[in-house]
């Protein structure tokens, strides 16, 4: 599960100039206690909607979903995702048998999504994946797939063999992906124009121990953590984490930098975090800080993943690539 989570939180965020549809579909072998198949949606970041094979139901994930989408709208896209699922399944069952595997832990996963800029610029992708690698990818350029394994190449050909696959999800990407961006925005602009503050501690566990700069509570997702030395940029020691979402749609990060007690009473450290033309300046005090706030923030950090952990699977090489909604049936098969 810990490898499951890790993968998931690499999920890619983009900044507030470039508005992006996401959509994941993940089927797993191996794994207890986990859902089989996952099909998240996310614009901008945030989970819109999901479906899993333990609850059977496709929902909303945001209020403004919610309001603008029927009941009738939510059973036809579970029905869709159900089809899906199954063929998700053999699709793993094939795979498993081309990389001469019989039993373990194993992830098919198929990612789809469009991006477009503030000045109109879009851009789609397609792209399968296996076990956290990419196997099958959309060249929109030549209207033809990539095979990235020797095991995908059997996919390519049956793909290539008419072009109509490629044609029909450039279309998907290029029209259909755009039109349901443009919808989504409009619908969720409340939610994705708003704007809130980090809430930023420095927490350390003791005066020997590595100093965290943890940002927390901020939207958008833009945000820059420097530290400072004596009013300088200080980088040396310094590790830069991860961009992470928070399970109310803010987000958080941290930056930690490791500092000897000797060099904190010679110099005064500092952590500048900047978020919407905001500077929020936290100064290392020469004193340590309570462990309680160092294990209550793991906590807290824990109940995201909790929260992120239907994202499963899939980021060694920054893949991505679903399916359209309507096409799911019918398309989730090319992995076989």
């Amino acid at each position: 599960m810990r490898a499951v989570v890790l993968l998931l939180l690499g999920v890619h965020l983009v900044n507030s100039a470039t508005h992006t549809l996401k959509y994941f579909y993940t089927a797993t072998t191996g794994i207890t206690n986990f859902p089989r198949f996952l099909d998240v949606g996310m614009l901008n970041g945030e989970v819109i909607s999901m479906y899993d094979s333990t609850s059977q139901r496709k929902i909303a994930k945001q209020k403004w979903m919610e309001e603008n989408f029927d009941q009738e709208y939510w059973d036809e896209t579970t029905k869709i995702v159900k089809g899906t699922e199954q063929a998700f399944f053999n699709n793993i069952q094939v795979l498993m048998s081309r990389f001469n595997q019989t039993a373990g832990v194993h992830s098919f996963q198929w990612m789809y999504g469009c991006e477009l800029d503030d000045d109109g610029t879009k851009r789609g992708y397609m792209q399968f994946g296996y076990d956290g690698e990419d196997f099958l990818t959309l060249d929109k350029s030549t209207l033809t797939w990539t095979a990235a394994v020797p095991q995908a190449t059997i996919t390519k050909k049956k793909l290539d063999s008419t072009g109509a696959e490629a044609n029909s999800d450039n279309n998907y990407l290029d029209n259909t992906c755009i039109e349901w961006l443009n919808k989504y925005v409009d619908y969720g602009k409340d939610t994705l124009m708003r704007k809130v503050s980090p809430q930023v501690s420095l927490l350390q566990k003791d005066p020997s121990s590595p100093v965290t700069c943890h940002a927390t509570g901020f939207y958008p997702s833009g945000v820059t953590i420097t530290w400072q030395r004596n009013g300088h940029d200080h980088h040396e020691d310094v590790d830069l984490g991860e961009l992470l979402p928070n399970g109310d749609g803010t987000f958080q990060k941290s930056s930690t930098i490791r500092v000897t007690p000797d060099e904190r009473k010679k110099n005064e450290f500092s952590c500048v975090v900047e978020h919407q033309g905001k500077t929020i300046t936290e100064i290392l005090k020469d004193d340590s800080f309570p462990i309680g706030i160092i294990v209550g923030v793991v906590v807290a950090v824990l109940l995201v993943v909790s929260g992120v952990v239907v994202f499963v699977v899939y980021r060694k090489k920054k893949g991505f690539k679903p399916v359209p909604q309507s096409q799911s049936s019918d398309n989730s098969s090319n992995g076989s």
